[in-house]
């Protein structure tokens, strides 16, 4: 029993920064297994606990009001196919039964050309 909690603790090991609830998980059922949880701890005090101690994973996102530039082109996009759609709509000139998102999809396709 003892190798197996450990051999899921090493497993869980390497994906810190990619899931700090699965390595908490096995570090909490591992506790509760060999007995070392102490008495009246709960999930949640664990959960805040365990990932304390875990390592802050790297930032992968841009900092607020500065958008990506692969943000940036679809909104761009999404303003030029929105005027197109709603110019063709007005003069009669979608094809029957198209809506916004098939419209938006081949619109799209046409910009990144």
């Amino acid at each position: 029993m003892r190798w197996t909690v450990m051999a899921a603790l090493a497993v869980a090991t390497p994906a810190v920064a990619e899931n700090p609830m699965k390595v908490c998980g096995a570090k909490y059922q591992a506790a509760k297994a060999d007995g070392s949880l102490p008495a009246g701890q709960t999930w949640p005090r664990f959960l805040a606990a365990c990932r304390a101690t875990l390592p802050k994973a790297e930032a992968t996102t841009t900092p607020a009001g500065q958008p990506s530039a692969a943000q940036t082109g679809a909104r761009t996009r999404i303003g030029q196919c929105a005027a197109q759609y709603h110019a063709d709509k007005d003069a009669g000139k979608l094809p029957a039964g198209q809506r916004w998102p098939q419209y938006y999809s081949a619109c799209s396709a046409r910009l990144k050309g």
